[in-house]
């Protein structure tokens, strides 16, 4: 991926920042529900660290709603990165590739949402390897390709806009902001899979949530699932 590429990811969340939490906002049982997987595979998670943190808001309804301290972040967009550190986190300001995650320094390093952002994935993988103690955990969340949301952004990130007569009848009624939706690159459950074995990383684990389509997705509540194959927001846990 080219450096203009990353830039563009990068101007794209500094400028829009604040479309990001506003989505979630108008979203509440959506986030509710990812909020309560992320908080599923990070039970017991110990020092960690969140790698593209965003403004926080994750880290945030953690600690407030279930107890789980997340206080450590790396993020390249400095507006995020405010808006996560004005919520408590210290965060560091770089890319998942070039970013400082330490040596046998944590015990679970958390990529929630952000594989679709990250260009080399593997190079990411690979540094959380090192950044983890003997037995620490991996935890990859994201929307996998597979599944209904990522074919709606694909197609909308194919044709530039929501407002295709395709998307009539099929579309959340508070869709994710097309900015981002751009520059994304959604990848399928088994490509981090083959990513994570790869590097090193074995005994994985997955939960799901989001089983419904897209259009219903928000009208309520979902508790968590074990299992990775009908879900819209999937995670990986893996040990090193």
């Amino acid at each position: 991926m080219s450096t203009h590429t990353e830039t563009q990811k990068k101007l794209s969340f500094d400028q829009y920042a604040g479309k990001y939490d506003a989505w979630f906002m108008e979203n509440q049982n959506l986030l509710r529900s990812e909020v309560a997987l992320v908080a599923k595979v990070m039970k017991n998670c110990g020092r960690a660290l969140s790698v593209g943190c965003g403004s926080g808001l994750f880290e945030y309804f953690l600690k407030k709603d279930y107890g789980i301290a997340i206080e450590e972040g790396l993020e390249p967009s400095a507006t995020m990165a405010e808006i996560a550190e004005k919520r408590g986190m210290d965060v560091t300001i770089a890319t998942a590739e070039e970013g400082n995650m330490g040596t046998e320094t944590y015990d679970t390093i958390m990529f929630n949402g952000t594989p679709s952002y990250i260009s080399d994935l593997e190079a990411a993988f690979e540094k959380a390897y090192y950044g983890l103690k003997k037995g620490g955990k991996i935890v990859v969340i994201d929307v996998p390709k597979e599944g209904s949301f990522a074919l709606l952004y694909n197609l909308a990130k194919t044709v530039g806009s929501w407002d295709d007569e395709l998307f009539k009848g099929v579309r959340p009624p508070s869709v994710y902001p097309i900015e981002f939706v751009k520059d994304a690159n959604w990848r399928t459950t088994g490509e981090k899979v083959e990513l994570l074995k790869k590097v090193g990383f074995g005994q994985l684990e997955y939960a799901q949530t989001l089983t419904r389509h897209p259009l219903y997705a928000n009208e309520s509540y979902e508790e968590p699932q074990d299992g990775y194959e009908k879900g819209d927001y999937v995670a990986i846990r893996a040990t090193k």
